[in-house]
């Protein structure tokens, strides 16, 4: 199992360095190589996504992905912002299905803006198509109107057949769950999600024993506040996945426990934690690795087929939960916290 590690961006390096002590630590005979992506990889080579950085991820089994970032570069052309190298290893390596799951944590309850009531207990997938929509349409830009004002344009679109291949994603996820899948679009508005409903629907048909439901996608954010128990898993397109994943994750109590897989045909995945760079944490051992580690997990679940491994990590992640051991984004008012390293080392006492 050869895998490639890309840490980024920002915090990115910190977390992903808890997350391979983790995975040596199981002695799976694995082989990690690590390469720059993102700023980084800019300011090394010039390129966010350096050719050196492409064809080793091609080379790998699968990518251990930590965050890309950096705002002291967002005054460079669109192309070479370190944001454009996730973007790119999607497209390149056409991981169009994107796993998120919200988990709370019985011991992280009381971490979430919500009453207990409402999220205790809470376990969602949602499942966001990553490589299409209004993040690759084209055409797009930024041009000058006959009366001189700037307009900025990007194009909202789906094939038939990326929504079909999603949709079965999601099906055969719900299948392997509670089997209840609820597909989240804005049916009512748009032409492209007029689409994307028809498509589901219809593949829908090969899979009688799921329940499907249909959300606009302002009605699913606000449902994921008041009930966010009523889902199961949640099938969306790239950008509302991308809004509704985040707000979900608050759901839990922190950004930082989340991990997601983001899979092609092959179950080849580039796995990373859902949150970004944060620079102005970085170098400071405060950020949080659980998502990080918890990624390495889904890696090893996803991709190389060992569940039982990936079921000692998460074990492991929960009983440092219940011992007590808190980052600070996780940690109730009074709480001792620890640094990156710390929990790290939590996590591997545990194991």
């Amino acid at each position: 199992m050869k895998i490639c590690v890309l840490p980024g961006d920002g915090i990115g390096p910190e977390i992903t360095a808890e997350a391979v002590r983790v995975l040596k630590a199981m002695n799976l005979g694995c082989t990690m190589e690590e390469a720059p992506v993102g700023g980084a990889a800019y300011r090394a080579k010039g390129h966010p996504l350096p050719d050196s950085t492409l064809q080793l991820a091609k080379d790998s089994d699968a990518i251990l992905f930590g965050a890309v970032g950096d705002f002291s570069l967002d005054t460079l052309p669109r192309e070479l912002r370190p944001e454009q190298a996730i973007l790119g290893l999607r497209k390149e390596l056409n991981l169009f299905a994107n796993f998120r799951p919200a988990i709370v944590y019985p011991e992280l309850v009381q971490a979430s803006s919500l009453k207990p009531e409402v999220v205790a207990g809470l376990d969602i997938l949602i499942i966001r198509e990553l490589t299409g929509d209004i993040y690759f349409g084209k055409p797009r830009g930024i041009h000058t109107l006959p009366n001189g004002e700037r307009e900025g344009f990007d194009t909202m679109r789906y094939s038939e057949g990326e929504i079909r291949r999603v949709a079965h994603v999601g099906f055969q996820a719900a299948a392997k769950r509670n089997k209840r899948l609820c597909s989240v679009d804005k049916a009512n508005v748009l032409d492209t999600m007029q689409l994307w409903r028809e498509v589901v629907i219809e593949v829908g048909k090969e899979y009688p024993d799921i329940a499907l439901t249909h959300q606009y996608v302002d009605n699913a954010a606000m449902q994921l506040l008041k009930n966010p128990k009523q889902f199961d898993v949640i099938v969306t397109g790239n950008m509302f996945g991308d809004i509704l994943s985040d707000e979900a994750s608050m759901l839990t109590g922190s950004i930082g426990m989340l991990p997601s897989a983001s899979l092609n045909e092959k179950n080849f995945g580039l796995y990373e934690p859902i949150h970004g760079s944060a620079p102005d944490i970085a170098g400071k051992n405060i950020a949080n690795p659980l998502a990080t580690i918890l990624s390495a997990a889904m890696m090893l679940r996803y991709s190389f087929g060992l569940g039982a491994a990936a079921d000692r990590i998460e074990a492991a992640v929960k009983r440092v939960l219940a011992q007590g051991v808190r980052t600070a984004d996780i940690a109730e008012a009074g709480m001792a916290t620890v640094g990156t390293t710390e929990m790290g080392d939590a996590v591997l006492a545990a194991l």
